[in-house]
């Protein structure tokens, strides 16, 4: 069951989405096993290749043993020719309105993974360059290896790339999880994603 993975940038155009008042906004559990999200858009992954990078990715899904499906992302995060990232993005669009996430504090996220530089990257109105980002490392452990962890990721946590203007929740193009920024082999496994209150 292997997401076929999409080269190209793809940005996201939102307006501002209502949200329904739960305790948390389920992104995606990744159980459909076909690309689409619980949050209605689909999943795409691409890598620094299309700047001239020669990071190599694959973005698939895989079936654990008590029958789960979680999303992973592997390959190698390759610096030469100003390169150093691979990417699963999810676009935060649905009827062409951009997610308000103003009721929410972060991002939650369940995973596992080797060792590496895995973060959480959002996109909003105000990066429409493809290098605008604001990103926060996800604090994987060494138990994180082997057993699947639940972190939870403030929004004040998220540090702007290329860009001077503070976060804004209220208007969400993507979210993205990235293996970034040093050569390493990465492989990470996502069983949910989330936005928490």
């Amino acid at each position: 069951m292997c997401l076929k993975c999409f080269v190209g940038c793809g940005l996201f155009v939102l307006s501002s989405l209502t949200v329904v008042a739960q305790d948390a906004l389920l992104l995606d559990n990744f159980q459909s096993g076909d690309g689409q999200a619980v949050f209605g858009t689909r999943w795409s992954g691409f890598s620094d290749q299309v700047m001239g990078g020669i990071s190599e990715m694959n973005l698939a899904y895989e079936r654990l043993d008590d029958d789960r499906l979680c999303l992973r992302l592997q390959g190698e995060v390759r610096l030469e020719n100003n390169g150093g990232f691979i990417q699963a993005r999810l676009p935060l669009e649905k009827n062409r309105e951009r997610l308000n996430a103003t009721d929410f504090s972060g991002v939650r996220i369940t995973a596992r993974a080797q060792p590496g530089a895995y973060y959480i990257h959002l996109r909003t109105s105000a990066t429409w360059l493809p290098w605008q980002y604001y990103g926060a490392r996800i604090p994987l452990t060494d138990q994180a290896q082997n057993d699947f962890q639940t972190f939870e990721i403030p929004f004040q946590s998220f540090v702007g790339e290329s860009t001077r203007r503070k976060l804004n929740v209220s208007r969400l193009k993507s979210i993205g999880i990235v293996a970034y920024g040093e050569a390493f082999s990465a492989d990470i496994e996502v069983l949910a994603l989330s936005l928490y209150r």
